[in-house]
């Protein structure tokens, strides 16, 4: 299962292919589409998302209600281009807009401009921005509903923004109630504050979304290959999120100071299956799931874009510049938190299909169902 996305963030909108999606499983537009409001939401976002009501047309891959097995076309159209049709034209204009010279610390700008040797910086904003996120919960949409069919369900949770923290409840409710996407009142109420009070200074907010998947079938995943080993391919995807800088694994930074003892899961019979006490392995072991849930943290920097900008430097001229400054966000940590859930999805789905077929969602049920049998212990069977 695999998935490509295109467009540009003031283009006219974004284009999303799913391919390789099991022919017979359920796909409800306004599910994907609830899911693409909820990462616009949250305390802090900026003036984009009023402009902005997105929602995915599904464009082929999906008939009456199910996909066909053929790949999923999804189409997201961008308000905003309205306002930028002379800007982002994809014919040449008699009068060409002004250039983008004035680099941006933390952004994209000077590595994609040396990069391709763009001497107009809009070319690199564009298609870095964090508007194609958008596409990636679209995706993310319809792995989910792969994995609901079999038993999977992801939700995400604000645990820090800035100096506050909290712990986490996974209680959707809760969570969804919550600006922040917290399910701590008490920290909800000071993460609004320490966002205002950003927004106040003209700078920006970081934090962290735990991510946690339940009913996750043992046996995703594998160690024979570097590459297939599947907690290297939620990081390398949780990790490509823009903003991301640090993937880990239930509590994973600090279990790097305590002793193994006190780190490691113990193994227990649980009815007629394995269990474990605690889950510090975040579900993951030797790059395979253990059937505990898998959970993981992941790390946003503070938006780049300040309305006090950083110093920096004119591509063209070479003398020091203040930065370029757009329309921008203070804290994308509730939002994150939704891209971070449909980046997961889309490993998980793909670890299951790469397992139980990729042909027919009742074939991928029924396997699944005679390998939940296999995995009783030897002295039940």
């Amino acid at each position: 299962m695999r998935w490509i996305t295109a467009g540009e963030s003031h283009g006219p909108g974004l284009t999303i292919i799913v391919d390789g999606v099991p022919a017979g499983i359920a796909i409800d537009g306004s599910v994907i589409d609830a899911d693409l409001r909820r990462r616009q939401l949250g305390y802090g976002r900026g003036g984009r998302q009023k402009i902005e009501r997105d929602g995915a047309r599904i464009t082929g891959g999906v008939r009456q209600g199910k996909s066909t097995g053929a790949p999923i076309a999804l189409w997201i159209e961008n308000r905003d281009h309205a306002n930028w049709e002379k800007v982002m034209s994809v014919t040449a204009v008699p009068e060409a807009p002004d250039a983008v010279t004035r680099l941006r610390p933390g952004h994209a700008d000077l590595a994609g401009a040396l990069k391709y040797g763009h001497e107009d910086v809009r070319d690199v904003i564009e298609r870095s921005s964090a508007r194609e996120t958008a596409a990636r919960v679209a995706a993310g949409g319809v792995a989910k509903a792969l994995l609901r069919a079999v038993g999977i369900d992801i939700l995400s949770e604000t645990i820090r923004i800035g100096d506050i923290t909290a712990t986490p409840r996974f209680d959707r409710e809760a969570i969804e109630a919550s600006d922040v996407r917290s399910g701590d009142p008490a920290a909800s109420a000071k993460m609004v504050a320490a966002i205002a009070a950003a927004r106040e200074a003209g700078d920006t907010l970081g934090g962290v979304s735990i991510v946690r998947a339940t009913g996750v079938i043992a046996g995703l995943g594998t160690y024979a290959q570097w590459d297939r080993r599947l907690d290297g391919r939620i990081a390398q995807a949780l990790a490509s999120i823009p903003s991301v800088k640090g993937v880990e694994f239930s509590d994973a930074f600090e279990a790097a100071g305590e002793r193994g003892s006190a780190v490691h899961d113990p193994i227990e019979r649980r009815g007629t299956g394995f269990g474990r006490p605690r889950n510090r392995a975040g579900g993951l072991e030797g790059g395979v799931t253990n059937g505990e849930d898998v959970v993981v943290r992941v790390a946003f920097k503070p938006i780049s874009t300040l309305m006090k900008p950083l110093p920096s430097v004119d591509l063209r001229s070479g003398e020091p510049s203040p930065a370029h400054v757009e329309r921008s966000d203070i804290c994308i940590i509730p939002a994150g938190g939704v891209v971070a859930e449909a980046m997961l999805a889309l490993v998980l789905a793909d670890a299951v299909c790469a397992k139980f077929g990729e042909d027919n969602i009742g074939d991928i049920t029924s396997a699944i169902t005679r390998y939940r049998e296999r995995l009783k212990p030897i002295a039940d069977r």
